[in-house]
């Protein structure tokens, strides 16, 4: 099996996986963890207050979630690119 073929089969995967539940559960609602960890805080001490404030907050949820998912993006850039410099050394390795 050639290359692209993998990288193809392996990209469907990944949009099932993320279709499937959305699909499955039109209504349901996909909170972060976060948000089940203030709730669990609230009711395990109520009168809790947080330590420190955030010195940014974002205008809004989207923004929020548009920030996290560019972390993770540049995240996951540097870790393929280090991972592929890391492959590719051990190839030039063994050819010499």
């Amino acid at each position: 099996m050639k290359v692209w073929q993998k990288n193809l089969i392996l990209l469907l995967l990944v949009v099932v996986i993320a279709a499937v539940p959305l699909w499955l559960l039109p209504n349901a609602e996909f909170g972060g963890a976060d948000g089940q960890a203030e709730e669990a805080i609230t009711e395990l001490n109520p009168g809790y207050e947080p330590w420190f404030q955030p010195i940014l907050e974002p205008a809004s949820g989207e923004v929020e979630s548009l920030l996290f998912a560019l972390q993770a993006a540049i995240g996951a850039g540097v870790v393929g690119f280090v991972l592929g410099r890391i492959t590719k050394k051990s190839d030039r390795k063994g050819q010499d």
